[in-house]
């Protein structure tokens, strides 16, 4: 459809698209509520425009209508629920305007046509109006009104003068381009913005499968922990005992250094268990885990081997550095307050040599010597030569 001006008049027809807010003749007329209202003030919503700061391109364009007009007065205003606000205003600084006051809420219901009052004192609908009976004395009005690509018209860009006048056909028709220009702003703030939000939104997915990852891997080594732990001491259990006992081996074969290894037997713990019950059984083997543990060496593994066996992987340890360690595990629990009974411990030890194959050679000659230190009567270590 091709726009065209409207010179409004107080004659017959316009007087069918408004309402006098009282009956009086001297009674403010209001602009009447467009008939897509609703869906008009969504769209102005969606654009997130109103209340924003100023910006240069908004601030060229009021300064464009007005040379082009020869205005002293040039705005662009927007229409929202019960206000008139502005994005940019030249030479009229009063704020937010009162929706029943504005022109520009009259110019919205003509979304074609660009509205021009030549005089408002004569027009009927704003010879009242304070912003002409008083300051800014507005006498001239043209508004042409931001129509976004839907057809629903948000406000306006709009020149204002002091005194009465006309606009050429060619000033009318850069009126229009300007707020065409302003509609183009609008769409290109309101792609860059759900832009964003679909980049934040991508963001936030990513974000949240990354710490679902990372509640996954941590779960991962909870279970992996859980299944190299102990639950009765906390200690590594015989798969964990097994996989650092395989590490270490394998690095002291590269870096030729020594290694040793100590099992360690609770001394007639079945007789123990079959006197006091299997809870204080329990809770002996807490405590013997907890002497042995603080009685290693930080670099040391401790393991519960099995039932009342534990074993000791020492990194980097020589013969004589072994049997030191090894005899003060047996004191540290001969020396502990016992609430039932006086527990000892046997320990066995081995260390690493040329002609061992696998861990499994390491083992065996560990366990050969825990049994020749229980058959020495217990509570004595005892190394295999």
């Amino acid at each position: 459809m091709t726009r065209r001006s409207c010179h409004f008049q107080p004659d017959q027809s316009s007087s069918n698209d408004v309402q006098p807010s009282h009956t009086s003749g001297n009674a403010l007329i209001q602009a009447p509520i467009p008939p897509n209202e609703p869906e008009r003030l969504r769209e102005l919503a969606d654009y997130q425009i109103i209340d924003t700061l100023p910006e240069q391109f908004y601030d060229d364009i009021v300064r464009l209508a007005a040379y082009i007009c020869q205005t002293p007065i040039a705005l662009v205003n927007l229409i929202d629920h019960n206000r008139q606000w502005s994005k940019a205003q030249l030479g009229f600084a009063a704020g937010d305007v009162d929706r029943n006051l504005a022109m520009c809420a009259f110019a919205i219901n003509h979304p074609d046509e660009v509205m021009v009052i030549p005089d408002a004192t004569s027009d009927p609908r704003f010879a009242t109006n304070p912003f002409v009976a008083g300051d800014p004395h507005i006498r001239f009005y043209a508004g042409a009104p931001l129509v976004t690509p839907s057809g629903l018209a948000l406000g306006t860009v709009c020149v204002i003068d002091r005194q009465p006048r006309q606009l050429s056909a060619e000033q009318l028709e850069m009126l229009r381009a300007l707020s065409r220009q302003v509609i183009v702003q609008f769409e290109l703030r309101r792609n860059i913005l759900r832009l964003e939000q679909r980049v934040l939104q991508q963001d936030r997915e990513y974000q949240a499968l990354y710490a679902h990852l990372q509640q996954l891997e941590l779960q991962l080594i909870e279970t992996r922990q859980q299944s190299l732990t102990d639950p009765l001491t906390g200690l590594h259990n015989r798969r964990g005992f097994d996989q650092r006992l395989r590490e270490e081996f394998g690095r002291a074969r590269r870096y030729q250094t020594p290694l040793a290894l100590l099992l360690i037997d609770v001394d007639r713990f079945k007789q123990f268990n079959d006197t006091f019950g299997h809870l204080a059984g329990d809770e002996t083997l807490r405590v013997v885990a907890k002497l042995l543990n603080e009685g290693c060496r930080t670099y040391d593994v401790l393991a519960r081997y099995g039932g009342e066996e534990f074993a000791v992987i020492l990194p980097a340890t020589s013969h004589g550095g072994s049997q030191v360690l090894a005899e003060r595990l047996r004191r540290i629990v001969q020396q502990a307050a016992w609430p039932y009974q006086p527990v000892t411990i046997s320990i066995g030890g081995a260390i690493l040599t040329e002609t061992m194959a696998d861990v499994c050679d390491l083992i065996e000659e560990a366990d050969r010597a825990l049994y020749a230190a229980k058959r020495n009567g217990r509570n004595c270590c005892v190394f295999a030569s």
